[in-house]
């Protein structure tokens, strides 16, 4: 797993209006990068609406050969039958994850290095670390953790054999910063360049994804 890892999300969207024809056209958008995980994020979405997302992106994904991932809800996924699934701090944990549905891949969000060593304790399929620069998408966003922090949660990551996605503000420019330091870098905000229209979202993506592979190689 190396490059994009595109997060679409609910609240990011609501300029389109975040209806399931407009998050779905974002979505396919953003797919023709071929990234290996796409994410659905939606927060402040009820179960139903949430697992008819899911139901909808399931197809998309899999013609291009992109897992994807429900955020938060491992009951969602398998229900949706999502690939994986990526819990933060105050979710289930990655224990009762595995035994609720051990089919799952399985990320964790981790925002400092002490939560990083529990976390890669655990044996997730991935650890996300962040925010690495500040961010807009995230209500009470962690304390920003920086390129120096990051390059020693790649370390310990590289150590655990798990790859490690860098999370927050991360933008074009920033890519090549943060793919030295990561095998994946997760994008909000910088997938789409114009907020009330789908304009240059498949292009963001490519070049994201080319930016981070390539930086990588």
């Amino acid at each position: 797993m190396r490059g994009l890892y595109p997060i679409v999300d609910v609240d990011s969207l609501r300029e389109l209006g975040a209806q399931p024809h407009a998050l779905i056209a974002f979505a396919r958008r953003v797919l023709r990068a071929r990234p290996a995980l796409l994410q659905l994020r939606a927060k402040h979405e009820g179960a139903r609406a949430v697992l008819e997302l899911l139901r909808a992106l399931r197809p998309l994904c899999s013609e291009v050969g992109t897992r994807l991932i429900a955020n938060d809800r491992p009951d969602l996924a398998v229900l949706a039958g999502c690939d994986g699934v990526h819990v933060g701090q105050d979710d289930l944990p990655l224990s009762l994850v595995r035994k609720l549905a051990p089919g799952l891949l399985v990320g964790v969000s981790t925002h400092t290095l002490e939560q990083l060593t529990l976390a890669l304790a655990e044996k997730p399929d991935y650890v996300a670390f962040g925010p690495v620069f500040g961010t807009t998408s995230k209500e009470r966003a962690d304390p920003q953790v920086g390129l120096t922090l990051l390059a020693q949660a790649h370390a310990a990551a590289q150590r655990a054999a798990i790859p490690l996605v860098a999370i927050g503000g991360i933008n074009l420019e920033r890519a090549p910063l943060v793919a030295e330091h990561s095998e994946l870098a997760a994008v909000i905000a910088a997938l789409q360049p114009d907020r009330r229209s789908l304009e240059g979202v498949t292009e963001a993506a490519q070049a994201l994804h080319s930016a981070l592979t390539r930086a990588q190689a």
